[in-house]
């Protein structure tokens, strides 16, 4: 159906149309009323079709179409753009944040606290205007899973999913025994207890310096020298039977056990304790160099023990040093305790379990550009609220209780965007697509313009077409990866670019956009063939392997044998089983004719019987044979049986 608008090349919208959009571009609410985005985009969709001459009713894309049609044909002859941002087709309106109801007071101590917050937060607004950030950290906390949404204005970030029998391992220090040493592969094997041993490199059992995302701190100490070891000395150093204590910075993945370390982290709010190395370092994520001295004078001045080091996380950078002194004095204690636990407890016995990821959250997320935690569960918003209270009294207005039935990734736009973490295929904004293939060796991605198409004919033009969606590639693939919690081999595959400029821009938009990861990370510059290799901390399963198991159809391939192709098989099958026939028993015409049944799958046996029939009926001349066909559904696809029709014995089987 089409729609004809009303009005002339100069027709204006109406006023209803725009104070619908005006609504959503402008949040105008009070605490009684409840923004409803949905609610009002229908509303903004209904008041553009009826300005545009269109049935209020109509349906979204038509109406869309036709007035995006509307608006060119217009453009064309006024000789004017349209100047309205656009995205994929769609208008993109001012970001407006869900809103909460404000939970009544319980006491009036409370309430007193509340309006002292609320008057302390305008003061400081009015000497220091607040810039929001539009951040948010959204905890959907159920019996069986436990998920946790990092979102900014509203678009997805980060994604973790924690299941009720996941084992917390990354992260987790065990006391181990040395099984058995490996000069070839150069790594130990370890048993932690569980079914497969650790594997433990040389590399990871001597003392490792910090790498270059640290700013090392010279703390104005001797160091005592150690005899220094090699991968030689390991065997001696370490022989089988050998108890120690590691952490584990992989989970097992497949066929593979978890990955160990004897270098072990202790991470807290502010600062990671290096309990077994003297170095210490601040985030080089810091960008600012006044904080990063500022923070390395802290460290100089903490009263960090002999043999220890620590390293400022950057969730420290603007704390005071009393917040990093409490901080250390909660790390000195926690390790204290593992170290006692190591001394009585036996090999293979966790001596130190990870958080669970409500406490991770509020360890690794609560940075000062959070505005607000919301919990959709009471009990986890109590939890949330204590373990906030013992590190940031100031950050405790941050979280809210999500009160509504409806679920909070649906209101707040998650689950949605969600669906492209499992997709193969991933729109870009300009019409160009993502194409994500995770294969045993390598993952794959492959950037197309799709429908994206430049304007005009010069190569001027389509080069900056094809910069324009690289880069747009480049930053959703950073975003996927975290999403997708993809790890190891990646080979992206951008679009040609002649320009070396425009290579060098795509790569350092890759490279910005793998700032805001917590995975390390390893890129390298775009190659003459338009490929981009990069390499990604993996610490455990991607989101498709745990969600997904292998199909029991194709077990994994992806792709099943075409009915064609089982056409083939069958035929040869067939011809193989009359000429054996034919070697063991001289035919004679006045011998009764033999008989043969094929039982395969429904889907293949449309072929058989349609396309194919000449071939068998030729056949069943040629060896003077009766064939005849039989579906069943209890089948496999990929699989056949050849009976005799008279004796009804089995004489093939073709199994997948």
């Amino acid at each position: 159906m089409s729609f004809k608008p009303s009005g002339g090349k100069n027709r204006r919208p109406d006023r209803t149309s725009l104070k619908a959009r005006a609504n959503i571009e402008t949040i105008q609410t009070t605490q009684d009323e409840i923004y409803d985005t949905r609610q009002h985009r229908s509303e903004i969709v209904r008041a553009e079709n009826k300005a545009h001459g269109l049935p209020p009713d109509a349906d979204l894309e038509s109406a869309k179409a036709q007035r995006q049609l509307t608006n060119e044909s217009s453009d064309g002859e006024n000789g004017t753009q349209d100047e309205s941002p656009r995205q994929g087709g769609q208008y993109q309106a001012e970001f407006a944040p869900v809103e909460l109801p404000e939970e009544p007071a319980g006491s009036i101590k409370e309430k007193v606290q509340r309006g002292a917050q609320k008057f302390v937060s305008k003061v400081k607004g009015v000497f220091r205007p607040i810039k929001h950030t539009h951040k948010e950290v959204l905890i959907n906390a159920e019996s069986l899973e436990t998920r946790v949404a990092v979102t900014v204005k509203g678009q997805l970030e980060n994604l973790i999913i924690e299941r009720v029998d996941d084992l917390r391992m990354v992260g987790s220090i065990y006391k181990g025994k040395i099984r058995n040493l490996e000069d070839g592969l150069k790594a130990a094997f370890v048993d932690i207890g569980f079914e497969k041993n650790a594997f433990l490199h040389y590399w990871d059992i001597i003392p490792s310096p910090l790498d270059s995302s640290y700013d090392v701190v010279d703390r104005g100490r001797r160091k005592k020298e150690k005899p220094r070891i090699t991968n030689k000395d390991i065997p001696k150093k370490y022989p089988t039977g050998t108890e120690l204590t590691v952490q584990v910075t992989k989970g097992p993945i497949g066929t593979k056990g978890p990955r160990v370390t004897t270098n072990v982290l202790l991470p807290g709010r502010y600062l990671v304790l290096l309990p077994n190395s003297e170095q210490s370092g601040v985030s080089r994520k810091i960008e600012n160099r006044e904080e990063r001295t500022r923070l390395k004078r802290i460290v100089q001045e903490l009263n960090i023990p002999d043999g220890m080091g620590v390293i400022i996380r950057t969730a420290g950078q603007g704390q005071r040093k009393g917040y990093f002194i409490r901080d250390l004095a909660i790390l000195l204690q926690t390790w204290e305790g593992v170290t006692d636990r190591v001394k009585t407890q036996k090999a293979g016995t966790c001596v130190f379990e990870e958080p669970d990821l409500i406490e991770r959250t509020v360890r690794d997320f609560l940075t000062e550009d959070v505005e607000r935690i919301v919990v959709d569960n009471t009990a986890e918003t109590e939890r949330v609220t204590k373990l906030i209270g013992r590190i940031s009294k100031r950050s405790l207005e941050k979280v809210q209780r999500y009160p509504y039935s409806e679920p909070i990734f649906d209101r707040f736009g998650v689950t949605r965007q969600l669906e492209t973490a499992y997709t193969r295929k991933v729109m870009l904004p300009s019409g160009g697509y993502i194409i994500i293939d995770e294969t045993e060796a390598l993952v794959a991605i492959d950037v197309n313009t799709g429908s994206h198409r430049h304007k005009g004919s010069n190569k001027k033009e389509k080069d900056k077409t094809l910069l324009q969606v690289n880069l747009e590639a480049a930053e959703e693939v950073c975003r996927q990866l975290r999403l997708r919690n993809i790890g190891g081999l990646i080979v992206l595959d951008f679009i040609d670019m002649k320009s070396s400029r425009d290579r060098r821009d795509v790569f350092n938009r890759v490279r910005d956009g793998l700032r805001k990861d917590k995975a390390k990370s390893h890129v390298l510059p775009i190659s003459d063939l338009g490929l981009m290799e990069m390499t990604r901390q993996r610490q455990s399963e991607s989101v498709r392997d745990s969600a997904y198991g292998d199909c029991e159809h194709c077990r994994g391939r992806g792709k099943l044998k075409s009915p064609l192709t089982m056409s083939v098989e069958i035929q040869r099958k067939l011809s193989e089983i009359i000429k054996k026939r034919d070697k063991l028993k001289q035919r004679r015409e006045e011998e009764a004719d033999f008989k043969l049944r094929v039982n395969v799958h429904s889907g293949v046996l449309d072929r058989l019987r349609n396309e194919d029939e000449d071939i068998f009926i030729d056949m069943e001349k040629r060896y003077l044979v009766k064939i005849s066909f039989r579906g069943e559904l209890e089948l496999h696809p990929e699989e056949f049986e050849v009976f005799d029709a008279i004796t009804n014995k089995r004489l093939a089987q073709v199994e997948r």
